[in-house]
């Protein structure tokens, strides 16, 4: 009887251990997700404080793109006031592509390519786009590494019965 009650306490020991250290890690997941978006926040922060200075750099010497600077600040602005991550990816690719345009547009204007200005704003966002390349990159490892936890089992029980939710990749 004492060696049942002990096998049955050791077993149920056991179980409560794993069980903890399971939550644990999935809770470093999470976390790890959660600081991983971070990087990229932080990076399209950076991008938006120079969208103002590159519009009015470009307003001097493209002064009939009006509608593509418009994009741009209204691109910058649903970024800034975007609140969950969806919305964030979404506003920072709508902007990605604005910038796009106006790079393109900017070789149509030799002295907007020739100012100073101009073309360190354009090296900085170059640099701050590698960044970004490169928190994408380190997000969608973290998220594949939380992903393939909760949806392993029998991690994916315990994953379920406490909310841990499978992320979306970034593209």
């Amino acid at each position: 009887m004492n060696i049942t009650i002990l096998g049955i306490l050791l077993v149920a020991a056991i179980l409560i251990i794993w069980v903890v250290l399971l939550y644990n890690k999935l809770v470093a997941r999470r976390n790890g997700v959660h600081e991983a978006w971070s990087g990229i926040d932080i990076s399209l922060k950076k991008r938006y404080d120079l969208v103002p200075n590159l519009v009015e750099t470009v307003k001097g010497y493209a002064k009939h793109e009006q509608e593509l600077l418009e994009k741009l600040t209204s691109y910058r602005t649903a970024s800034v006031n975007a609140t969950t991550t969806e919305q964030k990816a979404e506003a920072a690719t709508g902007l990605s592509r604005a910038l796009g345009s106006l790079f393109a547009v900017a070789e149509n204007y030799p002295d907007l390519k020739a100012n100073t200005n101009f073309l360190e704003l354009q090296s900085e966002l170059s640099n701050i786009e590698q960044n970004l390349e490169s928190a994408r990159r380190y997000y969608n490892g973290v998220v594949r590494e939380n992903n393939n936890l909760v949806e392993s089992f029998p991690a994916n029980i315990l994953a379920g019965m406490f909310g841990f939710r499978k992320v979306d990749f970034l593209t």
